[in-house]
């Protein structure tokens, strides 16, 4: 059997051994509901509290300021939602990106079926939005703006310490959608001005199905869940105790190793980089070369359909994507590159392969062995390849 090379940990990484070993005893010993008053439920309360405060420690925040959450998912969604019906008295104005997860562009689209006005900025070539751009878009009745930390699909890290100053000069919120970035590069929520912020637990070697949101203290939202009041009355339902504790492990972890493992990513995502655009002919990097996630390599390859790719890809063991899994079922060009004017054409070329913790140089020798192979294979039997290439 062909061993598997997973290369798409932006889409989801393997849940770290320690990670599971801490959860297992709240599965099984330490089972009680945090709201409980009795000893299994103080136990379980105390647990979520440390959790809490060691999240909130590594972003520079308070621990009431955290609120934990079913994933980024629902934290964008809290974030949008909960600012727009808190400040419907002050203005129905909020500002995105186009390049933006869809976590943030549907809730947008939600709301804007209800009266509220949107801005999504449009980017550059490399994905960056302008902060000028955000500058000049703010009106009086501007309530949010939310611009993603990195872009999951092409890495690309946007100056959001600049938008951040530039959303408190005009007494604006500011969320940063940072499921990409958390854990994985230093992130501190005063430095950066950031007032809401989303992140997610399966990202970084945790669990599935839990995550948070920062919220500045004094940043008044509607709750998105409501229940028994949970988090403070601001998000309803029992709390996901073996969850948070896997979280809070795998941010342990990832605290430690951090600027190890960036290191080491980085040298393997250049390696992979150069070796593509000298490798396959036609060949272009999308995203930034330089201001990009540590392990994001994004590349449009010409005149051969990402799918085709990835299922000749996955034939051999290499396990990558187009962009994000939230929309591989979708057959339309990535919104995210089309965004940053790249051609559908080239659009529908593209593939993105994400390292992580147990990535080898044997597998990035691997790929750059076997995808300019797969590459030659599917361009002869392309009519498109043949008349451009001839």
């Amino acid at each position: 059997m062909t061993r598997k090379r997973y290369l798409d940990y932006a889409a989801t990484t393997p849940t770290h051994p320690e990670v599971a070993k801490a959860m297992y005893p709240y599965f099984t010993e330490m089972y009680g509901n945090p709201s409980s008053l009795h000893f299994y439920g103080q136990e379980a309360r105390d647990t979520v509290e440390k959790a809490r405060a060691q999240v909130a420690s590594f972003l520079g925040a308070q621990p009431g300021e955290i609120i934990f959450t079913s994933g980024g998912t629902e934290a964008d969604n809290t974030a949008l939602i909960g600012i727009a019906y808190a400040n419907e008295s002050r203005g129905n104005h909020i500002i995105i990106s186009t390049i933006e997860h869809h976590a943030v562009i549907e809730t947008s689209h939600f709301l804007e079926k209800r009266g509220f006005k949107i801005t999504a900025l449009s980017v550059d070539s490399y994905g960056m939005v302008d902060p000028d751009d955000v500058r000049k878009a703010i009106t009086s009745k501007t309530i949010l703006i939310s611009v993603m930390h990195a872009s999951n699909e092409v890495g690309t890290i946007q100056p959001i310490a600049q938008i951040g100053k530039i959303a408190h000069e005009a007494d604006v919120c500011f969320h940063t959608d940072a499921v990409q970035t958390f854990g994985h590069i230093p992130l501190d929520v005063g430095k950066q001005k950031v007032d809401l912020l989303s992140i997610s637990a399966h990202k970084l070697y945790g669990p599935k199905g839990v995550g948070a949101l920062y919220v500045r203290k004094g940043c008044k939202i509607v709750p998105f869940i409501h229940g028994g009041g949970q988090e403070d009355g601001r998000r309803g339902s029992t709390h996901n105790v073996p969850g948070i504790v896997g979280f809070a492990k795998a941010l342990e972890i990832a605290v430690e190793e951090m600027d190890e493992e960036a290191q080491r990513v980085t040298a393997f995502r250049d390696r992979l980089i150069r070796g593509l655009l000298d490798g396959v002919s036609y060949t272009r990097l999308n995203g930034h070369p330089t201001k990009r996630l540590p392990n994001n390599v994004n590349v449009s390859i010409d005149f051969v359909e990402g799918e085709a790719m990835l299922l000749n890809l996955d034939f051999e063991g290499i396990c990558a994507s187009t962009g994000s899994a939230c929309s591989s079922l979708s057959m339309e060009a990535s919104h995210v590159l089309m965004a940053m004017g790249i051609p559908t054409e080239r659009a529908r070329c593209s593939l993105r392969f994400s390292l992580g913790k147990w990535t080898t140089e044997d597998d990035i020798d691997t790929v750059l062995e076997v995808l300019p192979r797969i590459v030659t294979k599917l361009r002869a039997i392309s009519p498109l390849a043949a008349t451009k290439t001839a």
